[in-house]
């Protein structure tokens, strides 16, 4: 699915990252993966697995009586999504100002700004 018409809250973004992180998962997995960060019930689980089904969100496949989840959707793709909101709905379509913001408040590792100054080198020579 490229593209989704509802986006997925903030309870299904925490079941997708699950599910991108680990792969294929069964309502129990998903539950004790989501219990280590907060208590979560079963029955919720199942639930809000049922929902993202419905919506698109994920995929179910029967291996006998147990239902494996997994993701219908890529990272990113709900990553670009939700940027590209950002940029257009708080930084009135400015993605610099959203990079400004980002490095101001927030302090990137060498690594981070070694992979940033390549990324503006690639840019200035249009190979991105």
């Amino acid at each position: 699915m490229n593209k989704y018409v509802n986006k997925p809250t903030e309870g299904e973004l925490e079941i997708l990252q699950i599910l991108w992180h680990y792969g294929p998962c069964t309502v129990k997995r998903v539950n004790e993966i989501m219990n280590e960060k907060k208590e979560v019930g079963y029955t919720t689980s199942l639930k809000m697995l049922q929902i993202m089904l419905d919506k698109g969100f994920c995929v179910r496949e029967a291996e006998g009586k147990l239902h494996i989840y997994k993701a219908a959707i890529k990272e990113q793709q709900v990553k670009k999504n939700y940027v590209r909101d950002m940029i257009d709905q708080v930084f009135e379509g400015s993605p610099m100002e959203m990079v400004v913001q980002t490095l101001g408040n927030y302090k990137a590792s060498a690594q981070e700004i070694d992979e940033l100054k390549k990324l503006i080198k690639d840019l200035e020579s249009n190979q991105i």
